[in-house]
């Protein structure tokens, strides 16, 4: 029975968007096919979106970076914590190599951590990683210019080029990934409900429906100073606990996402993969604001612009704690 290692990074939902469509096809081939999973994301989320079975290893192996909130990195923060986790590289592979062999897996994929591409190639294990991004190239735009980063930016690119890379549509272009595969999109397409959507919700046939999704990093808009518009809901996450007519929660629903994307109007949105590609693939309106600093906003951008139905906008952000983080304009 082959005994596939999988790791998802658990940097939003964005990496277990792309990664889930290939772990399905995967297993629908190889129905005998042995996934060990390890990720930071709740294994809740993880069974939402892969449906073959697995084995989950509640853990994070990267981090990608530290948030002061959705749309801000803590450069200082994110800075220490590269600089703890290649105090000693060799070590962590090490034992990643161990781990391995004592789960006796034959071969390695990720989204996008590179500690486990580096252990499958101590091990002498196959390895491929999927990504719009890469941890290498994102730390290289944030702290190449640093004194200090030459050795660690080094470790994590030859883990990359160590590994079979499956670059995704739109992403950004890693030049310095020589075993670079450009792929297409990966989405899910969903079942369009929209009649059974307004029945639910008790709206009529007539009514806008907009849902709020702003990815996997807690984040808040101040809608309960939102004007009510015109035949216009709002479907949004029951955790910001908004008491309005007009507003109604995802997770009443409970429907797969991919179906609420396919059947609701306009979907308001930061641009990360997940949400990107599945809007383009399901043709749902987006309306956007920028990511402020993230350096993989540029392609995702260009992805919705050319693909899609897909005004800017600008809007405040608030963090998990209620703060509101100043507005960001795209124009």
């Amino acid at each position: 029975m082959p005994h596939l290692f999988v790791d998802i990074s658990s940097h939003g939902f964005g990496h277990l968007a792309q990664a889930a469509p290939v772990l399905n096809h995967l297993a629908a081939l190889l129905p005998e096919l042995r996934i060990t999973l390890r990720s930071g994301l709740p294994c809740g989320k993880l069974q939402q979106r892969i449906q073959a079975s697995f084995q989950h290893i509640a853990a994070a192996s990267d981090f990608g970076y530290v948030m002061i909130d959705a749309l801000s990195i803590d450069r200082p923060a994110t800075a220490a914590a590269y600089q703890s986790a290649h105090a000693d590289f060799a070590g962590r592979i090490a034992e990643d190599a161990a781990l391995l062999r004592h789960l006796s897996a034959d071969a390695v994929f990720t989204d996008v951590s590179y500690l486990p591409l580096a252990a499958a190639a101590h091990a002498g294990l196959a390895a491929v990683s999927l990504c719009s991004l890469n941890w290498a190239d994102l730390f290289s735009h944030y702290f190449g210019h640093e004194d200090w980063a030459a050795p660690i930016h080094a470790e994590m690119l030859a883990a990359y080029r160590a590994a079979t890379f499956l670059r995704t549509t739109p992403g950004m272009p890693m030049p310095a990934l020589d075993k670079r595969v450009t792929i297409a999109p990966i989405a899910q397409l969903g079942r369009e409900r929209r009649s059974e959507l307004r029945e639910k919700v008790g709206v009529g046939r007539t009514a806008r429906l907009v849902v709020i999704a702003l990815g996997g990093i807690p984040a808040r808009l101040p809608i309960e100073t939102w004007p009510a518009l015109p035949d216009t809901h709002w479907l949004i996450p029951d955790a910001w606990q908004v008491a309005r007519a007009d507003c109604h929660t995802i997770e009443a629903l409970d429907w797969p996402f991919v179906d609420l994307l396919r059947s609701v109007d306009t979907v308001i949105t930061k641009p990360g993969y997940g949400i990107v590609s599945d809007c383009l693939a399901n043709r749902t309106p987006v309306l956007y604001t920028s990511r402020g600093e993230f350096a993989e906003y540029a392609c995702l951008v260009e992805g919705l612009e050319r693909y899609g139905v897909s005004p800017a906008l600008s809007f405040a952000l608030r963090g998990s704690g209620g703060e509101s983080a100043a507005d960001r304009l795209v124009t």
